[in-house]
């Protein structure tokens, strides 16, 4: 019994006895010993790497490096990834990969460093023996011919995610040495060139590009924007998305000086803003429909990498795609990066695309040109969302002063379709949240309210009219139609909120409802009783601008009551002052006036600016488009006093009778 139990425990003994740990150290350098063995023994050149096992070999190297990292503290430090940092491995795979020995070594090597990068946990770019090489290894990406883009983008993605993790290292992956913050255009050149044999590759600023030439091409071949750049032009979508995704995660980086850093010296928001100029360079303007370019879809930059290949389309449709796509690229960056880049980027969109390029073009003598251009214009302003992108497209469409006078002239073009695009221009910037639009294109002139007549300034008799409008609408024997007041139905009771102007001047909501009211025909208001219910769908469809345009202006801070009046000052001293109504009034209020000799979707459009303009709650709009009651300088006039003068001329025809249905019920709900 006393020998069988000393057997049992023998027995259990030998069990519980462990196989001595495998030093992962000596495992990690016996892996790596077996891959330079095979440079030494192997004589055939031809064989691809994965007839050896160098890629098995690599694959247990990492894994070891991650098993280790696991089982040290958060400030200890492996063996393994000692010996990887000290005898330079990275370095060696690089120098390996770059000989393409043995052949397909290149996409070994850029999987090795991907997994790396993707799966140690502690922050290694910051080290010297490991941001060197990935340097080298950014320079193999993107080369004529390349074989590896799917393990390029990986690669390249797995580097931009630890950049994102550690905003710190951004500086030594774009090769970028320390420099105070303050710089010249000449310090830029001199430093760009002096340290061109350290492989630096950062740019010059723009204002220095024309004095350094030789040594910003350096970027352009060999910098990882660049290469995120050239990949975004692969015929492989997966390759694409990677390279979106990279340059997304460096431009959203928000912590520290990186938006500096990316905007003062690299060459980030130049090569971005013409790769846009590239694309809108193959667009066959000649060909385009200006209708399908002017209401082309949002297109988000995303979906171009889900589309099915078999998908038919044509080869201009495929650029129109393209265009709109990385437009939307851009918005979105613009959108999410710190604000220096952000603005960075705008301005070089505005001088390299749209004063460059589109300038010319909207000055054209082709008329196939300027519409399409012109088109364009219209579907980036309302594509547009970032603050940025649209400031600058505000600058570019209304401070450049003869660009804009070209612009609104145009919306009186002897052209009905350029009047037309052009007024959907204007209807477009409308729409936009930007608050100098209106004040550019008609608050500036109404400012002084020199529109007034002096005697008008503080009086409150409404009934007495001094313009020759005025006199012609006392005549004109729809004026005070008692049917007006009958038809309350059609309309809802209107409110008492027209509190921006003074009662007194203004008169009731309700006579002012009844006076534009008065314009639109009988049998055109009564069309409530159709089955279609005509009326009803303008009322709809104006209650929604008009609740639209005050949301819009919200945050614009606008007075709450009118400014002087320019006209009470002047008529004591020197005289009425002559009233600008500005560009856009003067050919809206023209084309209103030629309603009826112009085509039925031109009347259209100008009832859809004409209308949003109303729809505003400002109190100069409200007072100078809304009050039928104002006594008007002599050579002023107003909505009011042009639609009197259409419904005066043409009592009978349906298209004064659309204008006035449409623009007046805007009015009215406006008032209301």
């Amino acid at each position: 019994m006393e020998a069988f139990s000393k057997l049992t425990n023998m027995l259990l003994h030998a069990l519980e006895t462990r196989e001595p740990t495998v030093d992962l150290l000596d495992s990690f350098v016996d892996h790596w010993k077996s891959i330079t063995n095979y440079y030494i023994e192997t004589t055939d050149d031809s064989r691809p790497v994965r007839q050896t096992d160098i890629p098995w070999r690599l694959r247990q190297m990492l894994d070891i490096l991650v098993y280790e990292e696991k089982q040290q503290g958060v400030e200890e430090t492996g063996s393994c990834i000692e010996y990887l940092l000290q005898h330079k491995l990275l370095e060696t795979l690089c120098t390996l990969g770059k000989a393409q020995y043995p052949p397909g070594m290149v996409q070994q090597v850029l999987l090795f460093f991907s997994r790396l990068l993707s799966q140690m946990q502690k922050p290694l770019l910051q080290l010297v023996n490991v941001y060197r090489p990935v340097q080298k290894l950014i320079r193999l990406c993107a080369l004529p011919g390349s074989n590896t883009e799917k393990e390029e983008a990986q690669f390249l993605l797995a580097v931009c995610s630890r950049v994102k993790q550690d905003p710190h290292t951004l500086r030594y992956v774009l090769e970028i040495l320390d420099q105070p913050a303050a710089r010249t255009p000449t310090s830029d050149q001199s430093q760009l060139c002096t340290q061109a044999s350290n492989h630096r590759t950062e740019p010059p600023l723009p204002s220095s590009q024309s004095g350094s030439s030789v040594c910003s091409h350096v970027q352009s071949e060999s910098g990882l924007l660049s290469v995120l750049l050239q990949l975004t032009k692969s015929q492989r979508g997966s390759v694409c998305l990677k390279a979106y995704e990279c340059l997304l995660l460096l431009s959203s980086l928000q912590s520290g000086s990186s938006g500096e850093i990316l905007c003062d010296h690299t060459q980030l928001a130049e090569l971005l803003a013409g790769r846009l100029l590239e694309l809108y360079s193959l667009l066959p303007l000649e060909n385009l429909d200006p209708g399908e370019v002017q209401n082309w879809p949002h297109t988000p930059w995303s979906s171009q990498f889900s589309r099915c290949s078999s998908e038919l389309s044509s080869e201009s449709a495929d650029h129109m795609t393209n265009f709109f796509s990385w437009f939307d690229f851009l918005d979105h960056l613009t959108r999410e990066a710190p604000e220096v880049l952000a603005v960075k980027l705008a301005q070089c969109v505005h001088q390299l695309w749209l004063l460059d390029v589109v300038q010319p073009q909207l000055q054209h003598t082709c008329e196939q040109v300027v519409l399409v251009c012109t088109s364009v214009l219209c579907a980036v302003v309302r594509l547009v969302q970032s603050w940025t992108l649209l400031d600058q497209l505000v600058h570019f469409l209304l401070r450049t002063h003869s660009l804009t006078h070209l612009l609104l002239q145009r919306c009186d073009h002897i052209s009905d379709q350029i009047s037309m695009v052009s007024l959907s221009l204007v209807d477009e910037l409308l729409q936009k949240p930007h608050r100098d639009i209106l004040d550019v294109l008609v608050l500036s002139f109404l400012q002084s309210r020199s529109y007034l007549s002096p005697p008008a300034a503080g009086q409150d008799d409404r009934h007495t009219e001094t313009n020759e409008d005025s006199d012609d609408l006392e005549e004109d024997p729809f004026f005070f139609s008692d049917s007006l007041v009958s038809d309350s139905e059609l309309l809802p009771p209107p409110l008492p909120q027209f509190s921006a102007l003074p009662q007194s001047v203004l008169g009731s909501a309700a006579d002012v409802v009844n006076s534009f009211l008065c314009l639109v025909p009988v049998q055109v208001r009564s069309a409530q009783l159709l089955q279609e219910g005509g009326y009803e769908s303008y009322v709809h469809d104006a209650h929604t601008l008009v609740t639209q345009c005050q949301s819009l202006s919200l945050t614009w801070d606008w007075p709450l009551s009118l400014p002087p009046s320019s006209s009470s000052s002047s008529s004591s001293s020197s005289g009425e002052l002559e009233f600008l109504e500005g560009p856009l009034l003067k050919v809206l209020f023209d084309r209103l006036g030629r309603v009826l000799e112009q085509p039925y979707e031109l009347n259209l459009q100008l009832t859809s600016v004409l209308s949003r303009l109303t729809a505003f709650r400002h109190p100069l709009l409200n007072e100078y488009l809304l009050n039928p009651y104002i006594h008007l300088s002599h050579c002023a006039r107003s909505l009011f006093s042009v639609l009197i003068r259409v419904r005066q001329t043409h009592t009978c025809l349906t298209a004064a009778e659309q204008i006035s249905l449409s623009v007046c019920l805007t009015v009215c709900l406006s008032i209301s």
